[in-house]
């Protein structure tokens, strides 16, 4: 097999998170060295880097990129071949249930019991994260599902079903949130009150968002990571980000980093 990617330089560089207003913070969110093979195919390979408390990350990638393969990773519901990850410094694979405590999970496609309420199925969640009622009635009101609680799941639009899955994520309040495609399937205005959840609740928190919506990245990221074919590419601000192309666009990075790398 041939050598993976030198990540050191942006192993190095997520190591030096900083919080919101500049001071140094721990990372809640740590990555080192994830490598997952299916067979002799190469998923991801050697992806390193950190989150730390007031940081929203977005990762970034095409479709197959190996975006969700990591984070299913870094859930702890996927082995990886080799590397590791930690969230709040528990090892996802040696100390899973405590790394899963402390994590706050949006999965791709936001799964759920469709026959079950809204209400009905955050009452459940919470009973398994052991947090009371006026944590669901929180989660409710964060999400705006509070029209839509007494509905079966399987009825609900894509959108709704989607801000179910975010409210199952957020409801024990954690320091760590992941997750795959938040506004997937939400229309404008829902994309909307997502980002501007997602902004307020950042300062506490260390988020790390896949996604392969660039104005996502421009409206709620202070870091982007992209990732092309299981390998990281860049690891910077969207600013610096968008500073390597002379356009000053993202999407013409984008397509240089991703397309550069399939070649």
């Amino acid at each position: 097999m041939p050598p993976g990617p030198d990540n050191s330089a942006d192993a190095t560089k997520s190591g030096r998170n900083q919080g919101n207003g500049g001071t140094m913070d721990t990372a809640l969110i740590e990555m080192r060295g994830l490598t997952k093979y299916f067979g002799g195919f190469c998923a991801v390979r050697d992806v390193s880097f950190s989150v730390a408390r007031g940081e929203v990350v977005g990762f970034l990638g095409p479709n197959g990129a190996g975006k969700s393969t990591t984070m299913k990773m870094l859930a702890g519901f996927m082995t990886p071949s080799s590397g590791s990850a930690s969230i709040e410094g528990h090892d996802v694979l040696r100390d899973g249930l405590a790394a899963r405590r402390a994590l706050g999970y949006l999965p791709e496609g936001a799964p759920a019991y469709g026959e079950m309420s809204v209400e009905a199925f955050l009452e459940f969640v919470a009973r398994i994260r052991r947090v009371g009622p006026d944590a669901v009635r929180r989660a409710l009101a964060l999400t705006s599902l509070d029209s839509v609680r007494l509905q079966p799941i399987e009825t609900l639009s894509k959108g709704f079903k989607r801000r179910v899955g975010l409210a199952q994520a957020l409801l024990h309040d954690p320091a760590t949130l992941v997750m795959d495609e938040p506004t997937d399937g939400l229309d404008p205005n829902q994309k909307f009150e997502v980002r501007a959840l997602i902004r307020a609740m950042a300062p506490r928190k260390a988020i790390l968002i896949s996604t392969h919506l660039l104005e996502e990245v421009e409206a709620i990221c202070t870091r982007a990571v992209v990732i092309a074919r299981g390998v990281i590419v860049a690891d910077c601000t969207p600013a610096e980000l968008a500073a390597r192309h002379p356009s000053g666009r993202l999407d013409d990075v984008f397509r240089a980093l991703t397309e550069a790398e399939a070649a």
